[in-house]
C-alpha cells in the first residue's frame, strides 16, 4: 500500500539545490525539479517543498539523504498506512536529526511504555516537564516556526516514487 508525504526544505545555500534535488530523485527513482524562492528569515538562502508518494520508508529515506548537507534545514513528514504509523523528521543545523512518530493529523506520538521511562526517571515536575519537551521535540519546533511562516502560500511540487 503507498503512502505519502511531503519534503520542507525551509533553507539552503543556493549551491546545494541541485543536490537536495538529486538526493530526493534518487530515494524517489523519478526526476526533481522543485519551485525555489528566497527564504526571508535567512538571507541568501531557498526553500522549497514537495509532496511526495511511495511506499512505506520512503519518509526515513528521504531524511536520510538530505542530511548529507548539514547546513539545511528540511522536515519530512510521512502519513500513516494501513499497519505503519506515520513518521515525522526534523532537521537542524547543529542539533541534529529529530523522530518521531506521527497521528493521521500531525500529532507528535508518545509510545506507552516511553511514557513510562520518562515518569519513572524523571526527577520532579520540572525533569519530567523537560523530558517531554525531549520527546515532543519542542527544540527543533521552535528552531524551525519562523522558517515554516516563510512557507505560506509556496507553490508544492507533487512527485511519485517509481517502482
Amino acid at each position: 500500500m503507498p503512502t505519502r508525504g511531503v519534503v520542507y526544505v525551509h533553507s539552503t545555500p543556493l549551491a546545494v539545490c541541485a543536490h537536495v534535488e538529486w538526493a530526493i530523485a534518487r530515494v524517489l527513482d523519478a526526476p526533481v525539479n522543485l519551485h525555489w524562492a528566497a527564504q526571508p528569515v535567512e538571507p541568501g538562502a531557498q526553500r522549497a517543498e514537495c509532496s511526495w508518494s511511495g511506499r512505506p520508508g520512503t519518509g526515513a529515506e528521504l531524511a536520510a539523504g538530505l542530511r548529507q548537507w548539514p547546513m539545511i534545514r528540511f522536515e519530512v513528514t510521512e502519513e500513516p498506512s494501513p499497519g505503519v504509523d506515520g513518521q515525522r523528521f526534523m532537521y537542524v543545523p547543529g542539533r541534529g536529526l529529530f523522530t518521531a512518530a506521527m497521528s493521521a493529523n500531525g500529532d507528535i506520538m508518545v509510545g506507552e511504555d516511553r511514557l513510562r521511562a520518562l515518569m519513572a526517571s524523571a526527577r520532579g515536575p520540572e525533569g519530567l516537564s523537560h523530558a517531554l519537551e525531549k520527546a515532543l521535540g519542542t527544540a527543533w519546533d521552535a528552531e524551525l516556526e519562523p522558517y515554516r511562516y516563510a512557507g505560506d502560500g509556496a507553490p508544492v511540487t507533487w512527485l511519485t516514487r517509481v517502482g
